[in-house]
């Protein structure tokens, strides 16, 4: 089993060269890396399901290069943090409430938020809780509504079926189907991730047991099912969201078939008219993989205007 990141092999750990660290967050064990000048601005970077801090191991050079601290963790359930079996500990509102404790455990101030995926909910989350700690907001490949309007999530197959009792949890916990083949079909260069970054996440996640929030993250998607879990405070973040008024950028894959960026990236800007963009990279949903290194570009050049010309307030 790996614990801390200098136990990976050594081709991941060239590509992730980087310190474990840890922190409690509501009595669980929290894993992140923390790199970069502890007086620079802050960029905390939050990855969704089934990734963990790796996925972001592109993007993090550019800021690291430009002198931003950079700070990325592992939500609790993936990576290298603390994997809890209980369902009730992976609410909305438990993942939100780590994501705060993070930020007041670090005490980071004048942060600027990139959001992937569940990433999105959980720092969104965060930021409407703590809003005197958050600069700048970016957003690629992610949501904070409750309407789903993406013809992806209507499919029986592969987005419904994933819901069903057993089929779900069956095909998503025993057979792995993420972070196996959902994530292979989700980014553009396919064989070179296949080659290169696949067997990282199928490794962090071969414990079956480890697997849980691989297929409860999704079931908490609104679809508009009475067996929809979350809907309540999807409604609620979209509310607080929409009253959120930050510096904001939105970032996407133009190939993104899950989140399309003609639905989803639209949307954003019709919540934050201010927000940039949209800026279109390479990528289906895992851009990162991808397109890491222009995204960490976009990021210097938005959190350099948004924060260092703002004299990091």
């Amino acid at each position: 089993m790996i614990v801390t990141l200098d136990q990976l092999p050594d081709a991941v750990r060239a590509e992730y060269p980087y310190v474990s660290r840890f922190v409690s967050v509501n009595g669980m064990r929290m894993h992140h890396v923390d790199e970069g000048p502890r007086d620079a601005p802050p960029v905390v970077l939050l990855h969704g399901n089934p990734t963990w801090g790796y996925l972001w191991r592109d993007t993090m050079r550019p800021l690291l290069e430009a002198g931003f601290r950079v700070v990325v963790p592992d939500q609790i359930g993936f990576g290298l943090s603390e994997k809890p079996s209980l369902h009730g500990t992976h609410t909305l509102a438990n993942h939100t409430a780590n994501v705060v404790a993070l930020l007041d455990a670090l005490d980071l101030r004048g942060v600027v938020l990139g959001l992937h995926d569940w990433g999105g909910p959980t720092g969104l989350g965060a930021a409407v809780s703590r809003p005197d700690r958050i600069a700048a907001i970016a957003v690629m490949s992610t949501w904070a509504w409750t309407a789903s309007p993406a013809e992806f999530h209507q499919r029986v197959l592969p987005w419904r079926t994933l819901h069903a009792p057993l089929l779900g949890p069956y095909l998503m916990g025993r057979r792995a189907a993420m972070p196996g083949r959902g994530m292979y079909l989700s980014v553009v260069d396919r064989a070179r991730f296949a080659d290169g970054a696949q067997h990282v996440y199928e490794a962090i996640l071969s414990d079956p047991a480890d697997r849980d929030l691989t297929w409860t993250w999704p079931r908490s998607i609104p679809i508009g099912l009475p067996s929809d879990i979350e809907t309540e405070h999807f409604r609620w973040l979209e509310a607080e969201v929409r009253a959120l008024h930050r510096p904001s950028t939105v970032i996407w894959g133009r190939e993104d078939d899950v989140f399309e960026p003609g639905v989803f990236a639209a949307h954003w800007h019709e919540i934050w008219p201010h927000a940039e963009g949209t800026h279109l990279v390479t990528g289906r949903h895992f851009l990162q993989e991808d397109s890491g290194a222009e995204i960490g570009a976009l990021l210097v050049d938005f959190a350099d205007r948004a924060v260092r010309s703002a004299g990091g307030s």
